[in-house]
């Protein structure tokens, strides 16, 4: 049996390739517009349960909260969760018209949000961390939640620990190749 990695390690392991600040800020605008357009594509079909109105992306999101509960730091994963709570409601919000809209907004800002992480991934040197670990796509925004309040003062001894595992944020000189 497979020990359950925290988040400490997870997020350790996603900043590894995330170190460049360019591309950290990528991710605050990519990730975003990923989850957004999952919540849209899975918005359909839906299904009643007397008031309740349930769609595939709804249960991805209840799958995930008990995943993001489940890494060991309740905070960031009740933050998390919201967030991405916040994302699927109002996807649910724009899958509601014509076949074309509905597709439109989905994949729309699937490929846009895929479009600026991979600049920002330029910007690294690296390819994203999801290639070699496909959790990566569950840790993205668990990553961006984080830096988030990292910046607003929350979990300091987190970001040192994550920094003394796997270096302080650069700024990747482009002119050299990636170490």
């Amino acid at each position: 049996m497979t020990r359950q990695r925290s988040a400490l390690d997870l997020l350790s392991q996603y900043a590894a390739y995330h170190r460049d600040r360019r591309n950290i800020t990528t991710h605050f605008a990519g990730i975003p517009l990923i989850v957004f357009s999952i919540g849209v594509l899975l918005a359909k079909p839906a299904f009643t349960l007397g008031n309740l109105a349930l769609t595939p992306a709804w249960i991805a999101w209840g799958l995930s909260v008990v995943w993001y509960l489940t890494r060991g730091n309740l905070a960031l994963g009740l933050a998390v969760s919201l967030v991405n709570g916040v994302l699927i409601a109002l996807a649910q919000q724009v899958s509601g018209g014509s076949l074309a809209s509905w597709l439109g907004w989905g994949i729309g800002s699937f490929v846009l949000g895929w479009v600026i992480q991979f600049i920002g991934h330029y910007y690294e040197g690296r390819k994203p961390a999801f290639v070699d670990d496909i959790v990566g796509l569950l840790v993205g925004p668990m990553f961006v939640t984080a830096e988030v309040l990292f910046a607003l003062g929350w979990g300091r001894p987190i970001l040192a620990e994550i920094e003394r595992r796997v270096g302080p944020t650069v700024l990747r000189d482009l002119a050299h190749p990636a170490a």
